[in-house]
């Protein structure tokens, strides 16, 4: 009986030994016949995304022009607005200071249209659109429809006898 519980002990650690090794042992790995070193890959970049181009009227092309008066400067500016303000008939006149106003002009509109060129050389480094005596127009919203548009003059002051205002 001894020798069988020996015999049965000896079995058992075998078969002990096997599983051991079999499921114990790490799996073989293959080295490819050339090894060469994969490269780090570089930091992430963060690309800000390119800006979708504005498209461009012709609207203000004469504006400020050596040929036309300022009372067809106004009519342009006028026009302009209300281009805008039929592309966009839920928001009515563009609002804001100059700026703003120029802004939404030039190209900073959901459509991304500009109605004036954002380098046009009426819009001065504030971005203002401004009058050919380089003073910036003064914009009045009478109502969601009705936009008063004012130049200083020749005199570059607002409120004086020689400004020119052109209200429809």
């Amino acid at each position: 009986m001894l020798r069988r519980n020996a015999l049965t002990l000896a079995l058992l650690v075998a078969i002990c030994a096997l599983l051991l090794w079999f499921f114990g042992s790490p799996a073989p790995t293959r080295t490819p016949a050339n090894p060469s070193p994969t490269p780090a890959a570089p930091p992430a970049v963060r690309v800000p995304p390119t800006p979708l181009p504005v498209e461009r009227s012709a609207l203000a092309d004469t504006l400020n022009a050596p040929q036309t008066t300022i009372a067809s400067d106004l009519s342009i500016v006028l026009e302009l607005v209300t281009a805008f303000r039929t592309n966009f008939p839920r928001e009515g006149n563009p609002v804001g200071s100059n700026a703003e106003i120029t802004a939404t002009l030039s190209g900073r509109n959901a459509l991304r249209f500009a109605f004036i060129a954002p380098d046009h050389p009426a819009i001065n480094r504030a971005g203002e659109l401004c009058d050919r005596y380089g003073t910036p127009f003064f914009f009045h919203a009478e109502s969601g429809m009705r936009m008063t548009i004012q130049s200083a003059g020749p005199d570059q002051r607002l409120h004086t006898a020689d400004d020119v205002v052109l209200a429809p």
